[in-house]
């Protein structure tokens, strides 16, 4: 199987370009709150704070289109959803767009497939539904909020059980070892 490596810069581009037309821009201390907040939900399974269930559940399902599970897992396997939910309940402008967006995705779902909800559909189905909408606000946020959960810090409730990190191909070995010399705690356990 080959393995794609995305470098950390090529990362930050692809992170950088899809913020381009998103109704929310989050700084990286704003990340890890929302993704500290929707661990504590993955982990309580409590009910969304932002977002209905059902709306839950149809943002569930554009994420994964946008990060599909193939051969490596996908943005449900992350938990992207809960990452959305925490982001959002703060953003009352992006929230609304979203929203809205929502509601016209789920009008041309129910006009062209006479069904209600865009999860209901195929994935073939939901493809060609979102591809007719990928230039505008509501895809934009959707995707950078998707991105932004995929890869965020797993102990803060995105990239849940290191997907993220499995699909760019990142191993986290120097995280906690030790640069240069030794540290204060070195000195003192030798009582120096």
């Amino acid at each position: 199987m080959e393995i794609n490596l995305l470098t950390r810069r090529s990362f930050l581009r692809l992170l950088q370009s899809s913020a381009g037309k998103s109704a929310v821009l989050l700084s990286f201390p704003t990340i890890i709150s929302a993704c500290r907040d929707a661990r504590k939900s993955q982990l309580s399974e409590s009910n969304f704070r932002s977002l209905s269930a059902t709306e839950a559940l149809e943002f569930d399902a554009i994420a994964e289109r946008i990060l599909p599970k193939t051969d490596t897992p996908g943005a449900r396997d992350a938990g992207v959803v809960y990452f959305f939910d925490n982001v959002l309940k703060d953003r009352t402008e992006a929230l609304d767009i979203l929203k809205n967006g929502l509601r016209e995705l789920q009008g041309n779902t129910n006009s062209k497939f006479n069904t209600r909800f865009f999860y209901l559909l195929s994935p073939s189905d939901q493809d060609q539904l979102l591809a007719q909408i990928e230039n505008t606000d509501f895809f934009a946020t959707a995707r950078y909020l998707t991105i932004a959960g995929m890869f965020a810090l797993p102990e803060y409730g995105g990239n849940n059980n290191l997907v993220g990190d499995e699909l760019i191909g990142f191993e986290d070995h120097l995280g906690w070892t030790a640069p240069f010399g030794h540290y204060d705690a070195d000195y003192m356990e030798k009582g120096e």
